[in-house]
């Protein structure tokens, strides 16, 4: 990923896109990254400030950080925000207004964290006396071998199932153009699918993927009740995991098939494959990254995502500040999206080190384009 880019090789990131209701002006989309700016989970005038900058600069979509379901387990930082209350959602107000000026499109992230949950952190269900502590994973397992509770009751399952559904009725009442489920890296949804953590055997577990598929399958199904036939859902999904970064899905397109395609069955227009590499190659025998295997098996459009834009993965740059990443090529990138392996391609760092990145790519400033260093990350601005 070292070699140059040309100034005309990037124009197709800058074709229209559009799928049923959602039309984008390009195809770059602002990949979500957590940040901790929304005190007491409620967004503010400088967090619609920073999605505000990325929309100038550019950007076709923007899924915003994860934001947390309305139940009392979602949580895992007081300071990340939150997705009900009146004070949280005129902020959310505030970020969509700012982002649709700017000509930009904007979804949430809706989230829960499973056992990564930390009681009392703040939000309304402060009162909230019960613990839930013993059964916020499918199966009480944290990671591989780890287990620390009890696991999820269906009852239990059930109810974060309608959080999800009410999130994704309120973000199309308060005036988002989609919504983004958050279920890759190790976290709740994710949990579900992942032999580790769901070792589940009633109507959510099972050996198989496409067993394991279930609750997901559910989880769409009543997200796809709450909003209506037209409101875009796209699904966040991942191999690798917070807990083991080497852990997969899948072993085969086949096996991958199981759990992607009952998921668009059930109401999945977009799926957001998440790599830490675009470029890696998700199975022996052809070059299609997950995003690339994404679409082929579902016949839906996909997003891509990986360290684009720069020559490092974010486990390379770590937490030193001295350590950059600089900036990397696009050219193989383009390559696959002209091909027609994904549709769209999220930026993550090079969006926190550059706002007009969208802008000096499509204007062929390369030369512009900042590098990214870890020190970065306490500023988010």
């Amino acid at each position: 990923m070292t070699q140059s880019t040309s100034n005309s090789i990037a124009s197709s990131l800058f074709e229209p896109f559009r799928y049923g209701s959602l039309a984008l002006q390009n195809r770059i989309v602002m990949a979500p990254m957590t940040r901790t700016f929304s005190p007491g989970g409620v967004p503010g005038a400088d967090v619609a400030a920073y999605y505000r900058r990325r929309a100038q600069g550019g950007v076709g979509l923007i899924l915003t950080e994860g934001t947390w379901i309305p139940h009392a387990s979602a949580s895992n930082e007081d300071n990340a925000p939150r997705f009900y209350g009146d004070d949280a959602l005129n902020g959310w107000r505030a970020v969509v207004d700012a982002v649709h000026a700017a000509g930009s499109k904007i979804m949430p992230q809706l989230w829960h964290v499973g056992l990564t949950h930390r009681p009392k952190a703040a939000n309304i269900y402060d009162d909230v006396a019960e613990d839930f502590s013993a059964r916020l994973s499918p199966s009480g397992f944290v990671g591989v071998g780890d287990r620390i509770a009890e696991g999820m009751s269906i009852a239990d399952g059930e109810a974060i199932i309608a959080a999800y559904a009410e999130a994704a009725a309120t973000a199309r009442q308060v005036g988002f153009d989609g919504v983004e489920i958050h279920g890759a890296h190790g976290y709740l949804v994710d949990q579900f699918f992942w032999s580790e953590t769901n070792r589940r055997d009633d109507r959510w577990g099972g050996r198989a993927l496409g067993e394991r598929a279930a609750f997901g399958v559910d989880l769409i199904r009543a997200i796809r009740g709450a909003v209506g036939p037209d409101f875009p859902i796209i699904l966040r999904f991942s191999q690798w995991k917070l807990q083991d970064f080497a852990a997969r899905l899948a072993e085969t397109p086949e096996e991958l098939a199981t759990l992607l395609c009952p998921l668009a069955d059930a109401g999945v227009n977009i799926f957001h494959a998440s790599q830490r590499r675009f470029w890696s190659p998700e199975f022996d025998g052809s070059p299609l990254n997950l995003a690339g295997w994404a679409k082929k098996l579902t016949g839906k459009p996909s997003i891509t995502v990986g360290s684009v834009g720069l020559d490092k993965e974010m486990l390379e740059t770590g937490a030193d500040p001295q350590t950059q990443a600089q900036v990397g090529a696009i050219d193989g990138l383009i390559e696959m999206l002209e091909r027609g392996d994904f549709d769209l391609v999220a930026v993550g760092r090079a969006l926190i080190a550059d706002a007009e990145w969208p802008q000096k790519v499509r204007d062929g400033r390369f030369g512009d384009l900042k590098p990214f260093d870890a020190g970065l990350l306490a500023a988010l601005i």
